[in-house]
């Protein structure tokens, strides 16, 4: 199959391509600059060059290919307007594609997160995400559910744990948070640190995705989740650990000023069981445990 991905030199693009290419697919990637597209080629992907605000570009990339990976997410995070700019860009890129792939049975396999679950329980495939004002990115997910009966395609959702780790150029929140604790001088964490997050390799997640791709159904979510959670007292522990400082409480208003955007997310407690995502793709994460990872490979000091 040729596969058009889109995000394929970030992070998890680029574990997601050479998956791709070694089990026999081609791979078309969407590229914004020529230093993304002369790397894409190096790793033996043709490329389309565009962003996700090029709606020709995404046609011309879903209606050339067998199916679509969109791992591509325009930065958010400056403020609430610029979340909800970044949401509604992706539901008109989505749509965009899926008209080029209109009638064909075609995959389109978009992605979130587990951190729009409900929290405090474990939840799983089937649980309904809480949309919360301003953060709508999971409505995203219905138009790709929409889009699949209307076009004939098989979209399909894949949701991430807010860690996904592999030490090679990860720019997520464990970076963010050994950050945070340098600049510190402890890695903080709130109240018991009892909230739970789900984790993954990159490696792993790259199986899924290829996965779906090759067999997933369509109007489906997958939890492409290796630890259905571990909890934020670990992942500050084992940070504060590896980067020389100790790891301390404090109540969740004093964390704001000290670690900024993760005060909100470090209390998100939202754990999942991927059986199901397990047994209809045929996946079983194989890479290193998160504590593992950060304690082996991480350099945070």
């Amino acid at each position: 199959m040729k596969i058009f991905v889109t995000g394929a030199s970030g992070f998890i693009g680029r574990a997601v391509v050479p998956e791709l290419l070694n089990h026999g697919h081609e791979v078309l990637a969407l590229a914004r600059s020529d230093a993304s597209a002369s790397s894409l080629t190096k790793a033996g992907a043709s490329t389309i060059r565009g962003d996700l605000q090029d709606l020709n570009a995404l046609k011309e990339g879903a209606k050339a290919s067998n199916g679509v990976i969109h791992l591509a997410f325009m930065p958010a995070f400056s403020s609430a307007e610029a979340f909800q700019s970044a949401t509604a860009a992706d539901r008109a890129a989505i749509t965009a594609m899926a008209e080029a792939m209109e009638g064909t049975n075609n995959p389109l396999v978009i992605c979130s997160g587990t951190l729009g679950y409900p929290q405090g329980q474990v939840s799983n495939e089937d649980t309904e995400p809480n949309i919360q004002p301003g953060f709508d990115r999971d409505l995203s997910l219905a138009l790709t559910y929409s889009l699949s009966k209307e076009k004939n395609i098989r979209g399909m959702l894949m949701r991430l744990a807010p860690v996904v780790h592999g030490s090679t150029d990860d720019k997520g929140f464990v970076p963010m948070m050994a950050q945070a604790a340098k600049k510190n001088g402890f890695a903080a964490y709130p109240g018991d640190g009892s909230a739970r997050w789900t984790a993954v390799h990159v490696d792993d997640a790259a199986v899924a995705f290829r996965l779906a791709v090759e067999k997933g159904k369509a109007a489906t979510t997958y939890l492409p989740i290796a630890e259905g959670g571990v909890s934020v007292k670990e992942i500050a522990t084992a940070i504060a650990k590896k980067a020389g400082v100790p790891a301390e409480s404090r109540p969740a208003e004093e964390l704001q000023p000290l670690i900024g955007f993760l005060a909100m997310v470090m209390n998100f407690d939202t754990p999942v069981n991927s059986e199901k995502t397990q047994k209809e793709l045929g996946w079983t994460p194989k890479g290193p445990a998160l504590l593992d990872d950060v304690e082996a490979n991480y350099q945070l000091g």
